[in-house]
């Protein structure tokens, strides 16, 4: 079976170390012409989504590109502790998340799979996708054709797979809130902040988060509720102009916030945040979508990267197992999970930024929420979440064919 898989990212890098791991053969079509495995935005990667990569054989190489992330303590504006939530339930080595750029992993990914043997084609931007009684086939934006035997749309929350599986397909949701991120280093506060923990601190005027790395740098993120930046907006607006907004966001909040963002580099700036909660349509004859692409949660469910890892393994697996007739299983197994996952993200952002009563309230139900073990449980609950013990078994001595080409490049 060859499987053309329409984006670099890590849905699309795991489905295709997945595939090479049990014999598929697998091209790797990203738009971009480069990888850049330190741009973008920071992620932690739940349990969940480590128990994949070690399936994947690629989770030492992620602690290498990675830092050890235990829990999350939640703060007041005005400093007061509200609850600590474990990240998750630990791995059996005692592994809990790491916290890492999300293109540090795809890159990982990327280079593990190329590694095994898919075949990685840059700069390679697909048009549109064919599939009908012939075979699946896409058109890239150079005129070329390529077809294999499934089409695997793993090209994000504005997915064209996806629009191609179901013209009709929902548009992704703004969620209101508007994401910024940044390093800083030389401050002090990687040494008073507590290890392997992300301090949020719920403002009076944004929600930030802040995590403290062993070399002295300290990530950190800034949420704001607001309408959605405009390209106009975005083109105009320096980094130097962002940092003094967001100073000033975060001026009057305990913690770090302030002084992280005023001494840091920016390296996100006015992120629209989507999220994508109901899909009708997850596969055509011989199409399919995985990830962001199929069920984008806002950053706030801490499941994205988690989510498209296990869609990667379980889909690779059926088709291994089931030929075409695994389609329909992957989204039977899928749905009710992610769809769930999407909907708490939701939650958990809408209540991120409530008005001054609000936020007493709020305040309130996090407190009797976090002593009670409610969120705890909640959160063991999502991340014990372990893939079946005979998926991705490797298959010895698989053969690479190439995928055909039917036009130029």
């Amino acid at each position: 079976m060859r499987l053309l898989v329409v984006g670099g990212g890590v849905a699309g890098a795991a489905t295709a170390l997945a595939a090479r791991r049990v014999g598929l053969d697998v091209t790797v079509l990203e738009r971009r012409p480069a990888l850049d495995p330190d741009e973008g935005s920071w992620i932690t990667l739940a349990p969940n989504g480590l128990d994949v990569l070690d399936r994947l054989g690629v989770l030492d190489p992620a602690r290498a590109v990675g830092w050890s992330a235990r829990t999350n303590r939640l703060l007041a504006s005005g400093g007061r502790v509200l609850g600590e939530v474990p990240l998750g339930t630990p791995l059996a080595d005692g592994s809990v998340a790491l916290t890492m750029k999300r293109s540090a992993l795809s890159a990982l990914l990327v280079d593990a799979a190329v590694a095994a043997g898919a075949d990685l084609r840059l700069g390679a931007s697909v048009e549109s996708l064919e599939d009908g009684a012939g075979g699946p086939a896409v058109v890239l934006a150079d005129g070329s054709r390529l077809t294999g035997d499934v089409v695997v749309g793993a090209d994000g929350v504005w997915s064209r797979v996806r629009r191609a599986v179901d013209p009709r397909t929902p548009e992704p949701r703004y969620v209101g809130m508007v994401n910024f991120g940044g390093v800083t280093a030389g401050t002090g506060w990687n040494e008073r902040l507590a290890p392997e923990a992300w301090q949020f601190v719920f403002g009076r005027r944004c929600f930030t988060g802040a995590f403290p790395l062993p070399n002295g740098r300290v990530v950190w993120f800034v949420n704001e509720a607001r309408p959605q930046v405009t390209p106009q907006e975005r083109a105009a607006t320096s980094d130097e102009q962002w940092r003094a907004h967001l100073c000033d966001l975060a001026a009057a909040d305990a913690g770090p916030a302030a002084e992280l963002i005023a001494a840091g580099r920016l390296e996100l700036a006015g992120d629209n945040t989507h999220d994508l909660a109901r899909v009708p349509r997850w596969h055509g004859r011989a199409s399919v979508l995985v990830g962001d692409a199929v069920h984008a949660p806002s950053p706030s469910s801490g499941q994205g990267a988690a989510m498209a890892l296990e869609d990667a393994a379980v889909l690779v697996d059926l088709l291994r197992t089931r030929g075409l007739d695994g389609l329909p299983a992957y989204e039977t197994a899928r749905r009710h999970r992610v769809e769930g996952i999407v909907r708490a993200g939701a939650r958990t952002t809408s209540a991120k930024m409530p008005g001054p009563v609000g936020r007493v309230v709020r305040d309130g139900i996090l407190r009797g929420l976090a002593a009670s073990g409610v969120m705890a449980r909640e959160v063991l609950g999502t991340t014990a979440h372990r893939l079946e013990a005979h998926l991705l078994e490797p298959t010895r001595g698989a053969a690479v064919r190439c995928v055909r080409s039917d036009g130029p490049g």
